[in-house]
């Protein structure tokens, strides 16, 4: 079991930044992958954003936020940052940060993470 708990959301103007930081416990060994999901006004569903290989070097991210967002790990905290610059107003969600323990090559799968955290809520004003 791992528990992920986010931190860092905010309200911001366009074109500002913000940092959203992800702290597992539990058992962290066992964890294959991290990533950033965001839930925006008016979904249902979490959309994937970006993710990296919790003992590798693989990372991912949706096309709308490729050259705007980086996520980083810190191992050593157990920690996994989004680093989100240039924000948008339509980047505006709540942010969940999901824990996947599913060994899968290439693209992670949303139906892998099984351990989310509470979210922390992003709102960029135009």
């Amino acid at each position: 079991q791992v528990r992920p708990v986010e931190s860092g959301g905010g309200l911001v103007q366009a074109g500002g930044s913000l940092r959203l930081s992800c702290e597992v416990s539990g058992r962290t060994f066992t964890m294959h992958t991290i990533g950033w999901f965001r839930q925006q006004p008016g979904k249902e569903e979490r959309d994937f954003v970006a993710s990296l290989n919790w003992r590798g070097s693989n990372t991912y991210y949706t096309e709308s936020v490729k050259g705007r967002f980086t996520i980083s790990k810190d191992t050593t905290k157990n920690m996994v940052h989004l680093e989100m610059n240039d924000l948008k107003p339509e980047d505006t969600a709540i942010y969940y940060c999901g824990a996947s323990l599913v060994a899968r090559p290439g693209w992670p799968r949303k139906t892998d993470f099984g351990w989310w955290g509470q979210g922390t809520q992003v709102t960029v004003s135009s």
